[in-house]
């Protein structure tokens, strides 16, 4: 594997930016493709950058000529629900046609094997289930829906041209890097605990909970919680799973849940926050937010079994250490 380049896209965000560190670390040379709409420049610092669409065919062919990448790693996404729920057009386009124009640049450019960044979001709301990769999918608004749709064109694309592909669904990611070199940064943010810990911080008054009223025991929505740094980790694995010849070399997909089999409610997030910062977390209640699920929760055997994937880190405190390590630098150029 020693210097061979695999395409990042979405690699100058959250979870790509990670994954660029620990492709590097493994002796790769990531790529990253973004088009910084929500990434970060500065968070490109294990590998080549080159900006670009993902719906731009010319360039992607450019890239891929350029560097002649072995595989690919699809993180670029747009993923709010709220905006999901009020534009769906924009999730059809943005996820699901730019999709469609990088997996036909990576089989015209000869490369076969894909790794994916989907969500449990494709399963919907299924309360009291814990999830595998054999649940029925039933989206609750165009996010998840675009992700199953993409999990259905690299299946398409398997049986007509050889695509090898491994497909990670996973619900929330948390923490960030141990060393604080690459962390979580959005602008708006719109994830739970860097949220906390900025109303922790005073950058914003109080945490807003949204919906108190759920039929959980503290009325709060429930979810699972998966360390950033043990979901790339995952992703490098099912990588190093195709290349070693253990997947369909016929084509084909191989989907993987990655969770840690229990979850966290909001207020149980937010009380973690305050003992690992020793602080006050300012709460004030809001409305719920349409789409949003009462409770989820995802297994991981499959990715056990086969993988050797352990959540390691995925314990709260642990995420929110790493996660307030990395916000006390300050983040990146707003």
């Amino acid at each position: 594997m020693s210097g061979e380049a695999v395409l990042v896209t979405g690699g100058a965000g959250y979870i790509g930016s990670h994954a660029c560190k620990v492709l590097a670390q493994a002796g790769y040379v990531p790529v990253t493709y973004d088009s910084l709409i929500t990434g970060w420049r500065e968070a490109v610092r294990f590998g080549p950058f080159e900006e670009g669409c993902l719906s731009d065919r010319a360039r992607l062919d450019e890239v891929f000529a350029r560097h002649k990448p072995i595989a690919v790693m699809h993180f670029a996404a747009l993923s709010q629900v709220g905006e999901a729920m009020a534009e769906p057009a924009k999730y059809w386009r943005g996820n699901v046609c730019a999709s469609l124009t990088l997996i036909e640049a990576t089989i015209a450019a000869g490369v076969r094997d894909f790794v994916f960044s989907s969500t449990c979001a494709t399963y919907g709301d299924q309360d009291g289930v814990l999830l595998d990769e054999d649940c029925a999918q039933n989206p609750l608004n165009a996010y998840g829906a675009s992700k199953r749709a993409i999990e259905d064109m690299l299946a398409d694309f398997a049986a007509s041209d050889g695509l090898n592909s491994v497909i990670f669904r996973y619900f929330n990611v948390a923490g960030a890097d141990p060393d604080a070199e690459v962390g979580e940064f959005h602008r708006p943010e719109t994830h739970l605990i860097p949220l906390i810990l900025d109303a922790i911080d005073g950058k914003r008054d109080a945490l807003t909970i949204h919906g108190s009223d759920y039929p959980t025991p503290d009325g709060t929505c429930v979810r699972d919680y998966v360390h950033v740094m043990d979901l790339v980790e995952a992703h490098l694995q099912g990588l190093n799973w195709l290349r070693a010849g253990h997947g369909p070399r016929d084509g084909g997909s191989e989907r993987f849940c990655l969770g840690t089999g229990k979850g966290f409610s909001v207020r149980e997030v937010v009380a973690a926050a305050g003992c690992v910062t020793n602080r006050p977390v300012p709460m004030q209640e809001g409305p719920r937010r349409g789409g949003d699920a009462v409770r989820l929760v995802s297994g991981s055997e499959k990715a056990g079994r086969v993988l050797g994937w352990t959540p390691a880190r995925s314990t709260m405190p642990q995420m929110i250490q790493d996660a307030w390590r990395w916000h006390q630098t300050g983040g990146y150029d707003a």
